[in-house]
C-alpha cells in the first residue's frame, strides 16, 4: 500500500489526459482549492452516485472557491461516455497506470467478497492554492460523501 498523505504535505503533482485526451495538471490549478477524488471505475453503481453528487454540489464548491477532479483507471473513452450520460461538466481523467493514484495512497489492497486484491481505493483529496494537502480521506462512501466532505471542509450544506 503505497503511504497516505497528511495535511501539510505537498501534494504530488500530475499530469493525465481528460475524457477528451487533453492534459490536466494540478498545477493548471495553482492558486485555487481543489478536490481530487479518486473512483474505482466509471458507470457503475457507486462512482455514478459519488460523480453525480458532485456534479449536483459542483456551483456550491465553485461558490467556495473550490475546483473538483476526478481521477479513476479508465481510458479517456470510458471517461467521455460516463461524463456525456450522467451530464458530468467536471475533468475526469484517466490514471490508467495508476501512478497518481499510487502517489496519492489511493492504490492498496481491497477486500471484496472474501478477495483480497490490489485496486483503487475510492479516496479525497483537497489540495490548497499552495499546493498542499488540506484534508485526505481514504475509504470513503460513495453515498453522503460529499456532504460529509463540504461538513468536514467547514462549509455550509
Amino acid at each position: 500500500m503505497a503511504a497516505r498523505l497528511e495535511p501539510g504535505r505537498q501534494a504530488p503533482d500530475f499530469t493525465l489526459p481528460d475524457a477528451q485526451g487533453r492534459t490536466v495538471s494540478l498545477a493548471d490549478h495553482r492558486g485555487q482549492r481543489v478536490v481530487v477524488y479518486f473512483y474505482p471505475k466509471a458507470s457503475t453503481p457507486g462512482c455514478t452516485t459519488q460523480a453525480c453528487d458532485f456534479r449536483d454540489s459542483l456551483e456550491r464548491f465553485a461558490a467556495d472557491g473550490l475546483a473538483v477532479i476526478g481521477i479513476s483507471p479508465d481510458r479517456p473513452e470510458a471517461l467521455a461516455r460516463f461524463a456525456e450520460e450522467q451530464s458530468l461538466t467536471f475533468p475526469l481523467l484517466s490514471d490508467a497506470d495508476h501512478r497518481v493514484a499510487e502517489a496519492y495512497g489511493a492504490w492498496g489492497e481491497k477486500k471484496n467478497y472474501g478477495k483480497t486484491y490490489e485496486g483503487l481505493v475510492r479516496s479525497t483529496v483537497v489540495v490548497g492554492p499552495d499546493g498542499d494537502v488540506e484534508l485526505a480521506q481514504y475509504n470513503v462512501r460513495a453515498t453522503g460523501h460529499v456532504a460529509k466532505l463540504r461538513r468536514d471542509l467547514g462549509l455550509e450544506g
